[in-house]
């Protein structure tokens, strides 16, 4: 028989289905692999290919794949097809060739993890994370790291409660993963524990939701702290009254009588903790009067090291609320490198307040400064119209804001203009809507270059009509 008449008699791809069925979730845009693992494919991609394979792969046994490959389709159409070339042998050793199209119709399922999204309260993991203080600046911080590492990504749901943060998870690994995160970026301690929901006798399959809670230290930027005398020793010998400059991983103190600085992790805060001192409502403002900048302080024994980005000065400063009369306080400040006679600055005052603190009230009170300055104060209302620059912020469940909440947002906003240290691990992003003003009208208030902020691009589709990703470029 000759070849012609061969192709016409015999069909090599006899028992090979054409057509066939691919699942595929929306939400996710992942493919089934059966039994049930769900993957991410590109169309037209080798993972696809290989997954529409698998789904022919007994029938292909009896003959021999030589080329495979898709066929353009619309990429609305919900089709696929594959081009597929085989080779057999048939009757007196002769091998026959044929090209044949295999379709396959995309159907859409829901997989089980967008069902738990979909069903809010199907979770397995919930990271609670709290904060016992008054300020949030700790949590706007800590938000802005989670969106830049894109950590929000596996949570089924974020819920904000009073004091902190509920997140949930669909699996124990995401939360824990997350419980490592925060470990690792804010001083805090944890505990988990767990609660049997169902179990099967059978199979001996356990089903448990697991909660983690998360507690950050209780101190935030700009408060004013009385430590024991045993840990005061044990950073260099550093007063008792310092004031937290910063928090990252760890909590930044400055003596602001010596400039000496220390850094206390997590660890050592539950071993000797303490508290701030002052509600931030509590802040006063103060007017200098004079100043004058020290050059040379003698370092006590065993001092620990001093601040190179402040200035030590000494200062008389008299509250506006009290200009009509001739009272003023004389302190020692960190911030002599901004302040300059008839500067407004914002403080605490020692001298007439009640201090409600097992080491505070055990100190030497000559020992305890009259006046305790925290920053330089600066018109508000001009700052946030000059603000040309604006943050992400995470989706969440919220119980109600309040006039309180802003002014807190607004003061750790202003912290990030004032603090290049923290600037760093945020993503900052240029607001269009608001222009670039000349630096004429400059009041000396801090401000963001523009190098470090960088464009937020939306691109809605991309070359082969699908949707694209948020992109983000210097």
């Amino acid at each position: 028989m000759c070849v012609g008449c061969l192709r016409a008699q015999v069909d090599i791809t006899e028992g090979i289905p054409k057509q066939g069925t691919v699942h595929f979730c929306k939400q996710c845009e992942r493919y089934l692999q059966p039994p049930g693992t769900w993957i991410h494919c590109a169309l037209e991609s080798r993972e696809l290919l290989a997954l529409c394979l698998k789904k022919i792969k007994a029938s292909l046994s009896k003959v021999r794949l030589i080329d495979a490959g898709f066929i353009w389709t619309e990429p609305h159409s919900k089709r696929l097809k594959l081009k597929l070339t085989v080779q057999k042998e048939v009757i007196n050793g002769a091998v026959l060739q044929q090209v044949f199209v295999v379709e396959y119709t995309v159907q859409s399922q829901m997989c089980e993890d967008c069902h738990r999204i979909e069903a809010k309260d199907f979770w397995k993991a919930v990271v609670q994370v709290r904060q016992k203080t008054v300020h949030k600046k700790t949590f706007y911080y800590l938000e802005q790291l989670i969106l830049k590492h894109r950590l929000h990504q596996n949570t089924l749901r974020i819920k904000e409660i009073h004091d902190g943060l509920d997140f949930y998870y669909s699996s124990k690994q995401h939360a824990q993963k997350m419980v490592d995160f925060l470990q690792s970026t804010v001083p805090s301690r944890s505990k988990s524990s767990q609660r049997l929901i169902s179990h099967d006798i059978h199979s001996n399959v356990y089903n448990y939701k697991s909660t983690f809670s998360v507690e950050i230290v209780p101190i935030c930027k700009d408060n004013v702290v009385c430590l024991s005398p045993k840990l005061a020793q044990s950073l260099g010998n550093m007063s008792q009254i310092c004031v937290c400059i910063r928090v990252t991983s760890t909590i930044h103190l400055i003596d602001p009588r010596t400039l000496q600085i220390a850094e206390i992790d997590g660890n050592t805060y539950w071993r000797h903790p303490f508290h701030s001192l002052f509600h931030p409502k509590q802040l006063e403002e103060f007017i200098i009067m004079d100043i004058n900048r020290v050059h040379e302080k003698k370092k006590g024994a065993g001092a620990g090291a001093r601040s190179n980005k402040h200035t030590l000065a000494e200062a008389w400063v008299r509250k506006t609320s009290e200009l009509d009369t001739d009272h003023q306080y004389f302190c020692s400040t960190h911030l002599g490198h901004i302040l300059n006679p008839g500067d407004l600055v914002l403080g605490f005052d020692l001298a007439n307040c009640n201090l409600n603190d097992e080491f505070a009230n055990k100190m030497n009170p000559q020992h305890i400064p009259d006046v305790v300055l925290i920053k330089k104060s600066y018109d508000r209302s001009r700052r946030q119209r000059r603000r040309n620059w604006k943050l992400k912020e995470l989706e969440r469940d919220r119980e109600g804001t309040d006039t309180d909440d802003e002014r807190q947002y607004q003061d750790f906003l202003e912290d990030l203009e004032e603090d290049e240290a923290i600037r760093k691990n945020v993503n900052i992003y240029r607001n269009a809507d608001i222009p670039v003003e000349s630096d004429t009208d400059d009041d000396g208030a801090p401000r963001i270059s523009l190098a470090e902020m960088l464009e937020d691009l939306h691109i809605s589709q991309d070359a082969t009509g699908g949707e694209g990703a948020e992109m983000l470029t210097e």
